[in-house]
């Protein structure tokens, strides 16, 4: 837009004001209309504690050695023998399952941590998980093994015991969990 410099001579300061009125000043130049930005998450802290709690669920003091047909059964102290018979004898609904065959150890520990916890998070009762019998293990079953020492330490078992022949036997436990 051409300006008639007629009207205004050399004073563009003055033109501005005459322009756009009169003005008051602002106090507070904040968008409230904004939610405040979230909190930062310490991403590495948080990875290194779970990769210690993960560490100590794997290499426990107790060192536990399980034969390949052996019946794998923990509960919780102050668990009712009723409700171990029950788990036993498969009489809770298995809700869902997780198969470790073709794992490894370090493949097979994150994935019980991770399906316990998710099965917590749905609230479900017992769930099975297969491990194998360990008949191709040199020594000793190493997927039974840790399955066994990670669900005794894991917050929010209240017991497992291996499954009947039908749903896997020694090579399968049915776990108890608590409600979150």
């Amino acid at each position: 837009m051409a300006c008639d410099n007629d009207n205004y001579p050399g004073d563009d300061s003055k033109l501005f004001r005459d322009s756009i009125g009169e003005v008051r000043p602002v106090s507070d130049d904040r968008d409230e209309s904004r939610p405040s930005p979230p909190a930062p998450v310490p991403v590495f802290s948080l990875q290194d504690e779970a990769m210690v709690v993960s560490e100590l669920l794997l290499y426990g003091p107790e060192q536990m050695e399980v034969e390949c047909g052996e019946e794998l059964r923990w509960h919780k102290d102050g668990l009712r023998p009723r409700i171990m018979r029950r788990l036993r004898q498969g009489r809770y609904s298995v809700a869902d399952e997780l198969d470790l065959h073709h794992m490894r150890s370090d493949e097979a520990q994150l994935a019980i941590i991770e399906f316990v916890n998710q099965a917590r998070d749905r609230q479900l009762t017992c769930v099975r998980i297969i491990h194998g019998k360990g008949l191709r293990s040199r020594i000793q079953p190493k997927l039974k093994q840790l399955t066994a020492k990670l669900l005794r330490r894991m917050p929010g078992i209240l017991a497992y015991c291996s499954a009947r022949p039908v749903d896997g036997g020694t090579g399968a436990v049915y776990v108890l969990l608590s409600r979150r």
